[in-house]
Order: structure tokens, then C-alpha cells, then sequence
């Protein structure tokens, strides 16, 4: 099952798919107040909500597209793994963390729906973009084992990354300032759940950066360093996650953009997110 969000009649609504088209959650019984996706990342919710798709007829699909979803998180934490892929920490002429990822804690105000703009901000020379898959937890959960890892997270998603990269080769202190700013993350544009996943598929997600047409980097997830378990194992160590974070798994590698630009995250099996620079 896929989730997104799309702007209809003033307002965002929460639009679920088991196939190419997609249906409005406030059209089923049951499910008309839900505003928000981490309202249905539980388990039992989203089976109760399978079956009514099967049984809708043709004409409850609405005429909404991917290209237009606003951004799927809408609560919880911001996660980030850094430098998981062994070429992005040459991309930065950084060491590569020896007893685990580096990581991050991003604001929410930062986000940005898929389609709009990224703002370059005036306190930066070098801004880069970058692709990365991202762990969308679905129930509240503390010190996960690496190996029980798909029973919090409820599905994946993709996520376009943007960081003040001169400040982070400055210091790497400054990593939350570098990567707050506004418009400096999109998340989406759906939510793909765990079930269209098994432990191959997974494996072979590719990761994309590419700008203006031309494939900066790309990695199969099994590229990690750190995979998936193990970074859910690590972020939920010692502290609770609550439905609705995303934990982003770190880019194969990063583009550097400028004003014009057209900057793209791709996800493969997941989704695809298009983002111009100003």
C-alpha cells in the first residue's frame, strides 16, 4: 500500500493506493477524519484499511498525481545518517565514522513539498543536494534489535537532502545549522509500506542523485556501510521514537546546485522527487 498527500478543495487530505491509482481517505467509512498519515502506520489501521480498498468501486479513484504531493511527513523526528556510503566521505575529504554512522537531528520547518522550490540562502557559497532513502518508523518504539528492525518501521520513502556544505567542511559541528534552513528538505512523495518489500528487493533499491539530467551518484542500498537494521538499532538506542520519523539513510553522494537548477531524488521502487533551485 502507497500513501501520499494532495491539496483538494483548500485543504490537504490523505489519498491511499494499492495499485496506479489513488482514493481519498475522506470518501471510506471510518477514515474521513484522518489527517495525517502517522495516524495510520499501525499495523491493524492499515489492514482495516486494505480491505476497504479492495472493495471500492472504479469510480471512488481520484484524479491526483505524485508530482503534486505535498510532503508525507507530518510528524515525528528527522533523522540522518551521514557519510554511510563509503564515497560520499570521499566527496567531502572527511573520515569515515569507525564505531558508527554520523548523524544528525533536522527541523521540521525545513520541509518542502515535492515540486517547490529550494531557496538559497544568502549565509552560503556552496549548497549541495542529495539523495537518500528514508525509514518512516510506525509505532512507538525504544532500543529496537537490528534483526526486529521492519516490525517499527512501516515503510519507506524518499528524501531529497540540502546542506550548507561549506559550513559542514568548515566544522562539522555545524551540521544542524547547515542543513536547517528553510526548504532544505522534501520527503516524500509517498510512503511506500513494507509488505511491497522483501529482503532482496530491499537490497537492490538503487539511489540517485541527479541534476539537470546527469547522474551525479547512485548505490544500491547493499552499498552501505551501515544497513538498515543496524541504523534502526542505532537511533532507537537509548531513546523513543514515535510514529511518524524518519530516519534517513545517507546519499551515495551529493550535487552541488545553483540558481536554475533542477535537482531530482530518486528512489527506486519507492519514489521519485523533482525540486528547481532559486
Amino acid at each position: 500500500m502507497r500513501f501520499a498527500r494532495f491539496s483538494t478543495a483548500g485543504r490537504q487530505r490523505v489519498f491511499a493506493s494499492q495499485g496506479e491509482t489513488w482514493v481519498s481517505l475522506a470518501s471510506i467509512e471510518g477514515f474521513g477524519s484522518e489527517v495525517r498519515v502517522t495516524d495510520l502506520l499501525d499495523e491493524p489501521r492499515r489492514r482495516q484499511l486494505a480491505t476497504l480498498l479492495a472493495s471500492l468501486p472504479v469510480d471512488a479513484r481520484a484524479d491526483v498525481r505524485l508530482r503534486d504531493a505535498a510532503s508525507i511527513h507530518d510528524g515525528g523526528d528527522i533523522w540522518g545518517a551521514g557519510l554511510n556510503y563509503r564515497g560520499h566521505s570521499d566527496d567531502l575529504n572527511a573520515q569515515q565514522p569507525a564505531s558508527g554512522p554520523g548523524s544528525y537531528l533536522r527541523p521540521g520547518n525545513c520541509l518542502i513539498g515535492n515540486g517547490q522550490q529550494i531557496e538559497l540562502p544568502i549565509q552560503s557559497k556552496r549548497v549541495t543536494a542529495e539523495a537518500e532513502l528514508g525509514l518512516v518508523i510506525g509505532t512507538q518504539c525504544k532500543d529496537v534489535g537490528r534483526d526486529d528492525w521492519q516490525s517499527v518501521v512501516a515503510g519507506l520513502t524518499a528524501v531529497l537532502d540540502v546542506t550548507a556544505e561549506d559550513a559542514v567542511r568548515e566544522n562539522p559541528r555545524y551540521i544542524p545549522w547547515a542543513k536547517g534552513f528553510d526548504t532544505f528538505c522534501s520527503v516524500g512523495p509517498q510512503l511506500v509500506t513494507m509488505d511491497e518489500f522483501d529482503d532482496s528487493s530491499l537490497e537492490s533499491i538503487r539511489v540517485s542523485t541527479i541534476l539537470n539530467g546527469e547522474v551525479i551518484a547512485t548505490a544500491l542500498v547493499s552499498d552501505m556501510k551501515y544497513n538498515l537494521g543496524y541504523l534502526v538499532e542505532y537511533f532507537t538506542a537509548g531513546r523513543t521514537l514515535s510514529p511518524g520519523t524518519v530516519i534517513c539513510t545517507g546519499t551515495p553522494g551529493a550535487a552541488m546546485i545553483t540558481p536554475g537548477d533542477s535537482v531530482r531524488a530518486v528512489v527506486s521502487g519507492v519514489g521519485t522527487l523533482v525540486h528547481t533551485v532559486r
